[in-house]
């Protein structure tokens, strides 16, 4: 089991397949362990790195850091497995680590994929509202209806259950997660000149498409993929469509850049 020294803490990751790096970067109820549909599905095109956030899955956090250490943290692993440059893929709450590290360090970045997420937004003026107003409508759902969408509910009872037991594995909840990261304007995102492409469920309720599409729209060269009967999570939920166009993109758009 391969593990990262970083101050105290430990970090745990896993490498899978061949090929261009890839990171992928797993949400609030998520760890390595979420991400087998798509270790199966590209695991023989993509040198896949899937890494438990700091007091995620197998991973500590001896020095309570939570969210501060996230950015610093990817750095220092890409650094110890000689990556110069990597494609990401990131899930909600991994999308702020994402966009905090390419708004950083766009010379590391090949291209960008945020799945189901604003986290790292910054609402300009005109989401603002938009954007109040869904945090207050979902505060009160359950965990499960926060994080998969009611056509797999209904019909993934199971599956359901086990997304669950996955979450059930992190120390840290959306409730409990310390620390705090930058936000960006999605022009400072543009900026960076890296490719980026948008990926959201049309039944997602945190990110909802309309607001996820609106952002997209402000951000010059990006691409949005709605996937239909999915919700946040939509890598788990429809995880052949989300492969299937995720990876036609990365082959059109990895190691290019926009300007």
């Amino acid at each position: 089991m391969p593990y990262f020294q970083i101050q105290d803490s430990n970090l745990y990751y896993e490498t899978h397949g061949k090929g261009e790096p890839l990171v992928l970067l797993h949400g609030v109820g998520g760890n390595h362990a979420s991400w087998f549909y798509q270790i199966d599905a590209w695991s023989e095109k993509f040198r896949l790195i899937t890494v438990d956030a700091r007091g995620f899955g197998n991973s500590t956090d001896t020095e309570n850091l939570g969210r501060s250490a996230f950015t610093e943290d990817l750095l220092a692993l890409l650094d110890h497995l000689g990556l110069n440059k990597v494609c990401i893929v990131a899930q909600s709450m991994g999308g702020g680590t994402a966009v905090d590290f390419t708004c950083r360090f766009p010379q590391r970045v090949a291209a960008l994929v945020l799945a189901d997420t604003l986290v790292w937004l910054n609402p300009p003026d005109d989401m603002a509202q938009g954007y109040a107003d869904v945090m207050k409508a979902t505060e009160g759902l359950s965990q499960v209806e926060r994080v998969l969408g009611p056509t797999f509910r209904n019909a993934q009872p199971a599956l359901s259950q086990l997304y669950l037991q996955i979450a059930s594995l992190n120390r840290y909840t959306v409730k409990t997660l310390t620390g705090t990261q930058a936000r960006y304007d999605p022009e400072a995102l543009a900026e960076t000149g890296v490719a980026l492409c948008l990926v959201v469920g049309e039944e997602d309720v945190l990110f909802p498409a309309e607001l996820v599409a609106v952002a997209q729209r402000k951000i010059p060269g990006s691409t949005l993929i709605r996937l239909p009967q999915a919700g946040h999570s939509a890598y788990f939920e429809v995880p052949d469509a989300f492969n299937q166009q995720v990876e036609k993109w990365l082959a059109t758009h990895s190691g290019s850049r926009t300007s």
